[in-house]
């Protein structure tokens, strides 16, 4: 079975990175859990970070069969219940000024939103991003994450400045000197700046940093988007995850997990002082106000809330840390965890397997995870995502730690 419907996909879908061919085959799917066509086991660490509530959520699931019932579609000149709902409740969670928000069917759409909104806001058009991020794949949003693409794809927008993320060697300082440059340099001046504020492979940005960076576009007229398509709801401990870096920006997107796991959708909140044309096709989606997608999305928001999935999550980050650290003192092939809430990265000792950290070693760790069933991907040359849902149970979590410790085992030393 396996083998057909793999081999299937392949002679189906474009083979792309990342995806087709495929691993296996699922069957089933439900809180931490996936089943594959073979009966096969894994505890899902990745979920495309989609999976904040699990996988299946009953509750979502009930939603969305009496959804389907009563109001599956609104065409886009029409309104209804959860997409105004929906709207009313993440406006709920803003820090800043009066907001207002779009919906669109997946994040790379929003973020281009949310670059249009830059433009016709500041009449510019440059942005400033940083190197090696990620904000989707259409050719706006995509450019913001690489200043060299893979040439057979040709020319991507114009205006596009890259500068060293925090991450790398002397990162922050770097990235505030060649931010400062890229504003100095710019002519027409640069229409927004553009970053997750912790990265979607769980590096945390030092202690102000964001908040220079806020400084800095104040003084030139410049808007802060944060891409919080990995990491906002609640999965870093905060509901935003800029609320963990000392800056609010002008405008945040989300996505992923705000389909509950089941279905496509992503928003973007901005500040209201931005919805300055009214004339322009800013995000006009045939399912930008799907009733189906935004009930989907305030039920997802409602188990958040009604479980207190937020706090769960910041008090887990802590419980994790304490057991990843008690591991690393017994098994030399694990060196610690980075991340906040529960989006998680565990760091490994690549010569623990007799291995230098690169791709190789990676595919190593993930192979090996999910050998252990594991299902996870890597997030660096020596890092793995250990990003559970919010609503992992305490059994689950130590069953999660004895896998773990199985691919620990498997070090040559």
């Amino acid at each position: 079975m396996k083998d057909n419907l793999v081999s299937r996909d392949a002679a189906a879908f474009f083979h792309q990175k990342g995806s087709s061919p495929c691993l296996s085959a699922l069957r089933a799917a439900e809180g931490i859990w996936l089943e594959d066509v073979e009966g096969r086991r894994f505890i899902d660490l990745h979920g495309n970070t989609a999976h904040h509530i699990g996988h299946r959520h009953p509750v979502v699931i009930a939603a969305l069969k009496r959804q389907l019932d009563t109001l599956p579609f609104s065409p886009r000149r029409f309104t209804n219940e959860p997409a105004v709902a929906l709207a009313e409740k993440l406006l709920a969670y803003w820090p800043g000024a009066r907001a207002k928000v779009l919906f669109t069917t997946g994040g790379s759409d929003a973020v281009e939103v949310a670059l249009k909104l830059a433009r016709v806001a500041t009449g510019r058009h440059e942005t400033i991003s940083l190197e090696g991020s990620y904000h989707g794949h259409g050719f706006g949003a995509f450019g913001l994450s690489k200043a060299s693409a893979d040439p057979r794809l040709g020319p991507f927008l114009q205006g596009r400045r890259h500068v060293t993320p925090y991450w790398a060697p002397d990162g922050a300082q770097r990235m505030l000197a060649e931010m400062r440059e890229a504003f100095a340099q710019s002519q027409s001046g640069i229409a927004a700046v553009v970053a997750e504020p912790i990265r979607s492979n769980c590096h945390v940005p030092p202690d102000g940093l964001w908040a220079e960076v806020r400084d800095l576009c104040n003084r030139h007229d410049t808007l802060l988007i944060f891409d919080e398509i990995p990491s906002g709801l609640g999965k870093t401990g905060r509901f935003f995850a800029f609320e963990h870096v000392g800056a609010v920006p002008d405008a945040v997107v989300l996505g992923k997990a705000l389909g509950a796991g089941v279905l496509p959708i992503a928003a973007i909140i901005a500040d209201a002082r931005l919805d300055v044309a009214p004339e322009l096709d800013l995000g006009h989606y045939t399912h930008e106000k799907n009733p189906l997608t935004t009930r989907a999305a305030l039920t997802a928001i409602e188990i958040i809330e009604r479980d207190g999935l937020v706090q769960r999550a910041a008090e887990l980050e802590q419980r994790i840390r304490s057991r990843i650290a008690a591991l690393a003192g017994e098994a030399s092939a694990i060196v610690g965890v980075r991340g906040r809430g529960l989006l998680l990265a565990i760091e490994f000792d690549p010569a623990a397997f007799g291995m230098e950290p690169g791709p190789k070693f990676a595919g190593r760790l993930v192979s090996t995870c999910f050998e252990a069933g594991l299902s996870t991907t890597s997030k660096g040359p020596d890092s793995i995502g250990f990003s559970l849902p919010m609503t992992v149970t305490d059994a689950e979590l130590d069953l999660c730690f004895a896998r773990l410790e199985k691919v620990a085992g498997a070090a040559t030393t």
